[in-house]
């Protein structure tokens, strides 16, 4: 009796324990989360500033989004040119840059932690040294290209090179993405690859038909990722362009801000933020259901 009261004891003390560690992540999660999602579900079926009572409109919100909304398609469409880019030229610089730091080179660790940097410093600062960069008189870019006998363009003061001068910034933060992806490298079975070397298989044929079929969770993974937040970006247009030149750098993440915080058309953005969320939703759904016949899986 005395055992399995302790016991008892011991057990309720543990649950207890349990519960008040979790209290933080549950404050969090109610508090920060879920009921601002569903606040703002509520409030993208209203008219709201933000500071007198909702007015409840119903799907006013949504009928002027799609049909009479002049800046929502343009956006989006600038959204989508963006997040493909840079999900595409990401996840092939990242595993080049991881393919590359996997190989038995001089000063591997070196390069390993160098092509991790830029990942870490993210944010304002960066952007605004970027935005030097691209300066089209004093910007380092544009000197480079100089010294080769090169006119650099007016990166981000141009329609036609503003998104691609974003995209291209974001290639130097794929760190996180390479990591993962050397990680997946080393797991990929070294028999397999030594048995394809010995029936005659290249460099590149190893690569193409052994790494990356092995290589392809990790892959979608990586794609998954970069889609959600290439999608919702808004710190690198807001701080480097404003949006412009000619609204080309306009993204959704932006418009979604401005129309909040600018304009105090809380109810109008949370009906866009509503429709940002089922996008990224459905893209992501589409792209794990086109995964399932080119993923493969080791020993499945």
């Amino acid at each position: 009796m005395i055992v399995k009261r302790h016991w008892r004891r011991l057990r309720h003390s543990e649950s207890a324990a349990f519960w008040l560690f979790l209290t933080p992540w549950f404050v969090g999660l109610l508090g920060l989360t879920l009921g601002p999602m569903l606040f703002s579900l509520y409030a993208a079926f209203t008219r709201w500033n933000g500071v007198a009572a909702p007015e409840w409109i119903g799907l006013q919100n949504f009928r002027v989004l799609f049909t009479t909304d002049l800046d929502f398609w343009p956006s989006l469409g600038h959204t989508f040119l963006y997040a493909g880019a840079r999900v595409v030229l990401g996840t092939v610089v990242a595993l080049a840059l991881a393919a590359m730091v996997n190989t038995p080179i001089i000063g591997r660790t070196f390069f390993r932690t160098a092509f991790f940097l830029p990942a870490i410093v993210t944010g304002v600062p960066l952007f605004v040294v970027w935005q030097w960069m691209f300066d089209p008189q004093a910007g380092i870019l544009n000197y480079l290209l100089g010294t080769v006998g090169i006119d650099g363009p007016d990166w981000l003061g141009s329609s036609t090179w503003a998104i691609p001068a974003l995209v291209f910034m974001s290639l130097t933060a794929t760190g996180g993405a390479m990591i993962i992806f050397l990680a997946g490298l080393q797991d990929v079975p070294v028999e397999l690859r030594d048995a394809a070397l010995v029936d005659g298989a290249g460099w590149w044929q190893r690569f193409i038909r052994i790494t990356v079929p092995l290589l392809s969770p990790v892959i979608l993974f990586n794609v998954i990722m970069g889609l959600i937040s290439s999608l919702q970006v808004f710190a690198e247009p807001y701080v480097m362009t404003g949006g412009g030149p000619e609204h080309t750098t306009y993204f959704l993440g932006l418009y979604l801000f401005n129309e909040a915080f600018s304009y105090s058309n809380v109810g109008y953005a949370s009906a866009l933020a509503w429709v940002q969320f089922l996008i990224v939703l459905v893209l992501t759904v589409v792209v794990l259901r086109f995964a399932r016949r080119h993923v493969h899986y080791l020993g499945s």
